[in-house]
Protein backbone atom coordinates (compact mmCIF):
# COMPACT_ATOMS: atom_id res chain seq x y z
CA UNK A 1 0.00 0.00 0.00
CA UNK A 2 1.32 3.16 -0.68
CA UNK A 3 2.01 6.55 1.49
CA UNK A 4 -1.28 8.60 0.27
CA UNK A 5 -3.56 5.12 0.56
CA UNK A 6 -2.30 4.67 4.11
CA UNK A 7 -2.67 7.69 5.95
CA UNK A 8 -6.05 7.97 4.21
CA UNK A 9 -6.94 4.25 5.90
CA UNK A 10 -5.54 5.35 9.02
CA UNK A 11 -7.76 8.54 8.28
CA UNK A 12 -11.08 7.16 8.25
CA UNK A 13 -11.02 5.93 11.85
CA UNK A 14 -11.52 9.54 12.90
CA UNK A 15 -14.24 11.66 13.22
CA UNK A 16 -12.77 15.21 14.09
CA UNK A 17 -9.54 16.43 12.30
CA UNK A 18 -7.23 19.60 12.13
CA UNK A 19 -7.17 21.32 9.23
CA UNK A 20 -4.64 24.08 8.82
CA UNK A 21 -4.68 26.50 6.36
CA UNK A 22 -3.13 29.77 6.04
CA UNK A 23 -3.88 33.71 5.25
CA UNK A 24 -2.94 35.69 2.12
CA UNK A 25 0.25 36.81 4.50
CA UNK A 26 1.14 33.21 5.55
CA UNK A 27 -0.15 33.66 8.77
CA UNK A 28 -0.87 29.53 10.12
CA UNK A 29 -4.44 28.51 11.37
CA UNK A 30 -5.21 25.37 12.46
CA UNK A 31 -8.87 24.08 13.60
CA UNK A 32 -10.64 20.86 13.79
CA UNK A 33 -13.21 19.80 11.66
CA UNK A 34 -15.52 16.65 11.52
CA UNK A 35 -14.57 14.47 8.94
CA UNK A 36 -17.27 13.65 6.67
CA UNK A 37 -16.19 10.94 4.20
CA UNK A 38 -13.29 10.01 1.73
CA UNK A 39 -13.85 9.44 -1.92
CA UNK A 40 -10.76 7.85 -3.35
CA UNK A 41 -8.22 10.80 -2.61
CA UNK A 42 -11.07 13.51 -2.13
CA UNK A 43 -11.80 14.00 1.80
CA UNK A 44 -14.42 15.84 2.74
CA UNK A 45 -15.09 17.98 5.75
CA UNK A 46 -17.83 19.98 7.52
CA UNK A 47 -17.44 23.53 9.23
CA UNK A 48 -20.20 25.04 11.12
CA UNK A 49 -17.65 27.72 12.86
CA UNK A 50 -17.24 29.24 9.80
CA UNK A 51 -14.07 31.40 10.87
CA UNK A 52 -10.40 31.75 9.92
CA UNK A 53 -10.40 28.62 7.89
CA UNK A 54 -13.09 29.74 5.75
CA UNK A 55 -11.80 32.95 5.35
CA UNK A 56 -8.35 31.74 4.73
CA UNK A 57 -9.33 28.81 1.88
CA UNK A 58 -11.17 32.17 -0.06
CA UNK A 59 -7.47 33.61 -0.19
CA UNK A 60 -5.38 30.51 -0.37
CA UNK A 61 -6.95 26.93 -1.65
CA UNK A 62 -4.04 24.86 0.14
CA UNK A 63 -4.85 22.88 3.22
CA UNK A 64 -2.60 20.67 5.28
CA UNK A 65 -3.62 17.69 7.58
CA UNK A 66 -1.57 15.98 10.24
CA UNK A 67 -2.38 12.93 12.07
CA UNK A 68 -0.76 10.56 14.46
CA UNK A 69 -0.78 6.80 15.33
CA UNK A 70 0.14 6.56 18.75
CA UNK A 71 0.35 2.72 18.04
CA UNK A 72 3.05 3.11 15.25
CA UNK A 73 4.15 6.36 16.31
CA UNK A 74 4.19 6.67 12.32
CA UNK A 75 3.15 10.58 11.63
CA UNK A 76 1.72 11.64 8.32
CA UNK A 77 0.72 15.16 7.01
CA UNK A 78 -1.34 15.12 3.84
CA UNK A 79 -1.54 18.52 2.03
CA UNK A 80 -4.08 19.65 -0.61
CA UNK A 81 -6.04 21.45 -2.42
CA UNK A 82 -9.20 22.77 -1.00
CA UNK A 83 -12.56 23.67 -2.41
CA UNK A 84 -15.72 25.28 -0.43
CA UNK A 85 -18.47 24.22 -1.27
CA UNK A 86 -21.61 25.95 -0.55
CA UNK A 87 -24.42 24.35 -2.53
CA UNK A 88 -25.37 22.33 -5.31
CA UNK A 89 -25.09 18.86 -5.96
CA UNK A 90 -22.34 17.48 -4.08
CA UNK A 91 -23.64 20.24 -1.05
CA UNK A 92 -26.60 18.09 -1.12
CA UNK A 93 -25.10 14.88 -1.05
CA UNK A 94 -23.05 16.01 2.05
CA UNK A 95 -26.03 17.29 3.78
CA UNK A 96 -28.04 13.95 3.62
CA UNK A 97 -24.71 11.68 4.80
CA UNK A 98 -24.32 14.17 7.67
CA UNK A 99 -27.85 13.85 9.08
CA UNK A 100 -26.87 10.02 8.96
CA UNK A 101 -23.54 10.48 10.49
CA UNK A 102 -25.57 12.78 12.98
CA UNK A 103 -27.99 9.96 14.21
CA UNK A 104 -24.86 7.30 14.72
CA UNK A 105 -22.62 10.27 16.27
CA UNK A 106 -25.57 10.97 19.11
CA UNK A 107 -26.07 7.32 19.86
CA UNK A 108 -22.79 6.54 20.42
CA UNK A 109 -22.31 9.38 22.50
CA UNK A 110 -25.79 8.67 24.46
CA UNK A 111 -25.20 5.07 24.79
CA UNK A 112 -21.10 6.44 26.49
CA UNK A 113 -22.72 8.61 28.92
CA UNK A 114 -25.17 6.28 29.77
CA UNK A 115 -22.83 3.99 30.58
CA UNK A 116 -20.49 5.92 32.73
CA UNK A 117 -23.49 7.62 34.75
CA UNK A 118 -23.45 11.56 32.60
CA UNK A 119 -26.46 12.73 31.53
CA UNK A 120 -27.22 12.16 28.05
CA UNK A 121 -27.90 16.04 27.13
CA UNK A 122 -23.72 16.47 27.64
CA UNK A 123 -23.50 13.74 24.68
CA UNK A 124 -25.86 14.85 21.86
CA UNK A 125 -24.58 16.20 18.63
CA UNK A 126 -26.37 18.98 17.75
CA UNK A 127 -25.40 20.01 14.27
CA UNK A 128 -26.11 24.08 13.67
CA UNK A 129 -28.31 24.70 9.95
CA UNK A 130 -26.02 26.88 8.16
CA UNK A 131 -22.16 24.57 7.57
CA UNK A 132 -20.03 24.59 5.26
CA UNK A 133 -18.26 22.08 2.76
CA UNK A 134 -14.53 21.34 2.52
CA UNK A 135 -13.19 19.10 -0.35
CA UNK A 136 -9.57 18.74 0.03
CA UNK A 137 -8.16 16.70 -3.26
CA UNK A 138 -4.49 15.20 -1.43
CA UNK A 139 -1.64 15.60 -3.87
CA UNK A 140 1.28 15.26 -1.49
CA UNK A 141 2.13 13.30 2.00
CA UNK A 142 4.80 12.58 4.40
CA UNK A 143 5.48 9.58 5.99
CA UNK A 144 7.42 10.27 9.49
CA UNK A 145 8.74 7.20 11.03
CA UNK A 146 9.45 7.28 14.71
CA UNK A 147 12.97 7.49 13.85
CA UNK A 148 12.50 10.77 11.91
CA UNK A 149 12.79 9.31 8.28
CA UNK A 150 10.84 10.96 6.35
CA UNK A 151 9.26 9.63 3.15
CA UNK A 152 7.07 11.55 0.56
CA UNK A 153 4.24 10.50 -2.33
CA UNK A 154 2.83 12.83 -4.82
CA UNK A 155 3.35 16.36 -6.50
Amino acid sequence: MNIIDKALEFLKAREFVAVATADKAGKPNAAPKLLLKIDGRTVYFIDYSIGRTFENLKVRPEASLTLMDVRSLAGYILDGTAEIIEKGRIYDECVEELRKREIELSVERVVAGVHIGKPHKEFEVDIPERFLVYKIKVGECFEISPRGVIRQEGS
